[in-house]
């Protein structure tokens, strides 16, 4: 079984990249808000890795990574932001809250691919780590 990305963000072109750049070795559910994202998680979903934009429509800045970080339900998932925010604030606000990768938006779709397997990959091992 293929392992779940949740992808969100308010772009349609970013969400419809990251569908056809991850979609191939992975199953990509977008959703275009942080509203819209929450309520897929709260249907008892759990993705392997979330992907978001720091900025959402219906939330302040950063708000949805926190909300994902400080949960008891969710922090373990990991995360990787894309963001257009200023470089040294998007540095600080990932370590805070515990982000495992971030891109600069316009971002590589390839590195992006690289990071996310990397990150999967870890957690695998983590995981099997724990259970072993």
């Amino acid at each position: 079984m293929k392992k779940q990305i949740l992808a969100i963000d308010d772009s349609k072109a970013i969400r419809f990249l990251l569908q056809t750049v991850l979609g191939k070795d992975y199953q990509v559910i977008t959703a275009p808000d942080g509203c819209s994202a929450m309520y897929w998680l709260s249907k008892k979903n759990l993705p392997d890795l979330i992907i978001t934009d720091a900025q959402l429509p219906d939330m302040d800045n950063w708000e949805l990574v926190e909300q994902l970080s400080i949960s008891g339900l969710y922090r373990d998932i990991p995360m990787v932001v894309l963001s257009s925010l200023n470089k040294n604030e998007t540095n600080s606000k990932c370590l805070q809250f515990g982000v495992a990768e971030h891109f600069t938006k316009p971002f590589n779709p390839i590195e992006l691919l690289e990071a996310v397997n990397k990150i999967l990959k870890y957690q695998e091992m983590r995981l099997t780590a724990q259970v072993g």
